[in-house]
């Protein structure tokens, strides 16, 4: 076994290897041997982690840790109504965390299920049937059509057998197994044909096969293998949040201190300095930014979910607005997952099939015109013999709503298959020229069938009509024609000639080449006195009619939708279990594959390169093909290697580890797998590429506006701490006094912020490069626009406090001067929030279009007011009633922070853009 594949075996060795008798299995005393020495046949979960640890762990952030120290502060202040707030702000984080967590901890439980939960095995020469986790190398299992696969096992017989392995390979049809070795030394998991997998599904035929692997040793255990040891990357948004925190907290209280000093170095009273300073840090720390970004996300998931975007862990939305690559699955998220005749050949000539889907409102076009299928006998018999050798259906899924009042038209319902998505494509293309089950079946009755298997390669039914009986055959076009000695050619029916022949051979590699998977179909009309009870009997000197080309098509949203990321300088990359000339094909026509070039690898290329040789060319491929679940983990961590922030999408158990490994994992909502789903970080609920593009769309604008309202809450905490700074360092009396900074702080920090979370993004999102993972969340000169506002609403503060303390004399010109830079300073912040909604000034946007931050101000507004005017909280606040003489100073000076520098950045000439070349700008390392 040291140097042979399962594959590579025939069953005599594979028999020879396990020291089993194929007709009486293992006895019980040696099945037992072999379970102590490979441990029970199931998947391992990995050390659990209570929900208790998991909720207490939330607890260990260092923000977190912060928030508690300016709840006991608030407590001792007396501002409880503070302290109750960071209280929920806290449980309220903490519980989200615990929620994702757990959530992502389900998905190993989720690979579980997929294990048979008993298996029919031969033991000591009879049948038992036994829980599947019994199971050891050796023993001999018998399956049959609906049977889950216990374990990884080698094929000893198979009949018709056919196996479901999407899930595992990304095969998107059944495929057909059989007992013959292989020979070459590596071949993908999805061509090993002799082999079964744990946890797949048999949908035709039967088989016995013997146990090679169990347990955590399985291609499903080194799925769960991988999901355990794969960690999950942290979201740049948690990232920059935490360094964001920290390095507020610390500055603010630096700050704080420094101004608590200079008040009493300068003879203010130390115990109303420390009020003061303590005050100041509480205003300064943004406590509620957790809060308020959790409710933005929050909110923009609303937004996502009615764009078809389901989101399961709140960080992620923002995440996806950097993204710069995408890998994507090809079969259901590039194309429809729905096999579509596309192309005939007859007579020598190409004919073009139109429609979507399985919708049979379409048509076949001859020279660009409707073909005339009742003169066209060749055709009209292809047409026939499609619907008749098949046993799909075709159905219509009502809509639900009503028709509209006035409508003429009942609304349009879902057309859909019953059966194997290749037959279904021919009944389809029968459907199209008005040929149904329905509508041959009064012409027609089937009085036998001959079923394909991998072998023979074909299919053949034998049906009745007035005449006497006709076979009609379908099959892989190099073995019928081995089968037909007349051709049905200008109408007529003629031998089938070796120059004929070799047309057929060339049509048909014409249609492989565009990726289209090719049937050849033929006929012939069975004698009164001919025996046809074997296929042997009634599968020759057919004659042979034309070919049928067949594709999953693209989906006709995506090309625009990858042509958009490409603006956006977001790469799209597929990678598929198909065949590699399939998913180039595809790749070339959605535009995936670059005009100048780009590469293609396939699983057995991927296996022969170290990572240093992967991490040279990933960045120049565009197309993966034939890969296993290592390979698409491998892929992601290059991508990443290379500094880009990847986007995975998936909807089977073996792209869970590389769903969990990228930076936002997406599953697809209807066609995906419980393991899939629970990986992820967002779900397509209509497994559709076009849905990505929109939510990546959605995160780049959750992560400006988060930007905008850090800048926001930031720059008036700057213009507070700068006001009560230069006041004691000029020797002057307190500006504000402790109870306006809470005030200041509960006015303006809240609602005007929460609302910049729901702003509606700016027109040329999708046409700037993705952000770098480590962008620093003050890049871009948004450090520079905090700083420069916050000063300047400092400066404009202290001046219409000094403005009116020089104007009178004693305590009650210092309580006016203190309202005065009380209402200052809100209105500066209430004016600023507006210039916050755009990235460039607040004469670039209509400052009416976002009607909750309208409400917001006024709601602000409303409550500074109150305790300027109400006289039960004049005394409480230490404010008097202001004049309009005064309301004249206020507002000069509110405004010109916001005012000069929009007027400045109006001016000023705007950089000019720079050209994204295909992929987006060079991502930085990480």
């Amino acid at each position: 076994m040291a140097h042979k594949q399962w594959y590579q075996m025939t069953a005599e060795e594979i028999l020879q290897t396990q020291q089993i008798e194929p007709s009486k299995g293992l006895s019980t005393e040696e099945a037992g041997k072999r379970l102590e020495e490979h441990g029970r046949n199931e998947l391992s979960e990995g050390a659990k982690v209570s929900p208790v640890a998991l909720f207490l762990n939330q607890f260990k952030d260092f923000m977190v840790l912060v928030l508690m120290g300016a709840t006991l502060i608030s407590g001792l202040l007396g501002e409880y109504l503070d302290a109750i707030t960071i209280i929920a702000i806290i449980i309220m984080n903490g519980i989200l965390g615990f929620v994702q967590e757990f959530r992502a901890e389900r998905s190993l439980r989720a690979l579980k299920e997929l294990s048979a939960p008993n298996a029919k095995v031969l033991r000591n020469g009879s049948l038992e049937l036994l829980p599947a986790k019994d199971l050891v190398p050796g023993d001999i299992v018998l399956l049959e059509s609906g049977d889950r696969i216990p374990a990884d096992l080698r094929f000893l017989e198979a009949n018709s057998l056919y196996v479901e392995e999407s899930a595992l390979t990304g095969e998107s049809v059944p495929v057909s197994k059989h007992t013959d070795m292989l020979a070459n030394d590596e071949v993908p998991l999805g061509d090993q044909r002799n082999l079964g997998f744990m946890g797949t599904m048999i949908t035709r035929g039967t088989a016995r096969g013997i146990v090679v692997r169990t347990g955590m040793a399985t291609e499903m255990g080194k799925i769960a293998d991988l999901i355990q040891s794969t960690e999950s990357m942290e979201t740049p948004l948690q990232h920059r949040l935490e360094q964001l925190g920290k390095l507020l907290i610390i500055v603010a209280l630096a700050l704080t201190v420094v101004v608590v000093i200079a008040g009493i170095v300068h003879g203010q009273e130390p115990y109303g300095m420390f009020l003061a300073g303590v005050s100041l840090a509480v205003a300064a720390i943004p406590e509620g930014l957790p809060a308020i970004v959790t409710i933005a996300l929050a909110l923009r998931v609303q937004r996502m979910i009615q764009r078809k975007a389901i989101v399961r862990k709140l960080p992620s939305v923002e995440t996806l607005g950097c993204a710069s690559v995408i890998c994507s699955d090809k079969t259901g998220t590039l194309t429809q997952n729905k096999m579509t005749v596309t192309h005939l050949w007859v007579g020598g000539e190409i004919l073009e099939v139109t429609g979507d889907g399985y919708d049979p409102r379409g048509d076949i076009l001859q020279n660009g015109k409707s073909a005339d299928i009742r003169n066209n006998q060749m055709l009209r018999r292809l047409l026939q013999v499609s619907v008749l050798c098949n046993n799909a259906s075709l159905f219509e899924e009502k809509a639900e709503h009503k028709r509209k009042k006035g409508a003429d038209e009942e609304p349009a319902g879902t057309w859909n298959i019953k059966g194997d998505p290749t037959e279904g494509a021919l009944v389809v293309l029968g459907a199209k020229a008005g040929l149904t089950h329905q509508s041959v079946d009064g012409l027609y009755r089937r009085i036998g069938e001959f079923p394909f298997d991998s072998e023979r390669k074909r299919m053949s039914v034998l049906v009745e009509h007035q005449g006497g009986r006709m076979v009609c055959t379908k099959g892989a076009p190099d073995v019928l024609l081995q089968q037909c000695s007349y051709v049905l050619w200008e109408n007529r029916v003629i031998p089938f000639t070796q120059t004929l022949k070799q047309k057929v051979l060339a049509a048909n590699e014409g249609m492989a080449k565009n990726a289209l998977r090719v049937l050849g179909l033929a006929f012939r009309e069975v004698k009164p006195t001919e025996r046809c009870e074997e296929e042997y009997e009634v599968e020759n000197g057919l004659v042979f009619i034309g070919l049928t080309g067949m594709i999953d098509p693209p989906r006709k949203e995506v090309r625009d939708a990858i042509a958009k990321c490409r603006k956006a300088g977001i790469k799209t990359v597929m990678i598929t279990g198909d065949h590699q000339s399939t998913a180039e094909a595809i790749a070339k026509q959605l535009g995936i594959m670059p005009s100048n070039g780009g590469l293609a690898l396939n699983g057995q290329q991927l296996s022969q390169m170290d990572d240093d040789e992967l991490d040279g060319r990933v960045e120049d491929t565009y197309v993966y093909a034939r890969v296993s679940p290592e390979h698409k983990l491998r892929i992601v961590k290059a991508l990443q290697r290379k500094g880009h922030v990847v986007a995975m999408t998936g909807d089977g158990v073996n792209d869970a580890p590389a769903i969990k490994a990228a930076d936002i994992g997406i599953a697809m909502g209807i066609s995906g797998t419980d393991v899939s789903k629970e990986a992820s970080a967002l779900v397509l609920s209509d497994d559709n590429f076009a849905t990505i593009v929109a939510a990546i769309e959605e995160g780049r604008g959750i992560y400006e506006n988060i930007r905008k309202f850090i800048r926001y809450l930031l720059a008036s905490n700057v213009g507070e701490i700068m006001t009560m700074f230069l006041a004691m360092m000029a020797g002057l009396p307190l500006p504000l006094v402790p109870i306006q900074i809470l005030w200041v702080n509960l006015v303006t920090d809240g609602l005007p912020a929460m609302a910049l979370g729901v702003n509606q993004a700016e027109k040329d999102l999708m046409q700037q490069k993705p952000r770098g993972a480590r962008e620093n969340i003050f890049a871009r000169r948004l450090g520079w626009k905090i700083i420069s506002r916050g000063i300047l609403i400092g400066l404009c503060t202290l001046a219409a406090f000094w403005i009116v303390l020089k104007q009178g004399e004693g305590d009650d010109a210092l309580v006016k001067a203190q309202t005065v830079a009380f209402a200052t300073l809100v209105m500066a912040q209430l004016i600023h929030v507006f210039d916050c909604r755009s990235s460039r000034s607040i004469f670039h946007r209509n400052p009416l279009q976002n009607m909750y931050l309208v409400l917001a101000v006024l709601s602000s507004l409303v409550l500074m007011l109150a305790v300027l005017y109400i006289p039960q909280l004049q005394p409480i606040f230490k404010t008097v009633p202001l004049h309009w003489m005064d309301w004249i100073i206020v507002l000069i000076f509110a405004g010109i922070p916001t005012f000069l520098m929009g007027i400045g950045s109006v001016m000023s000439k705007p950089a000019k853009k720079k050209t994204l070349r295909y992929g987006g700008a060079k991502p930085v390392a990480r």
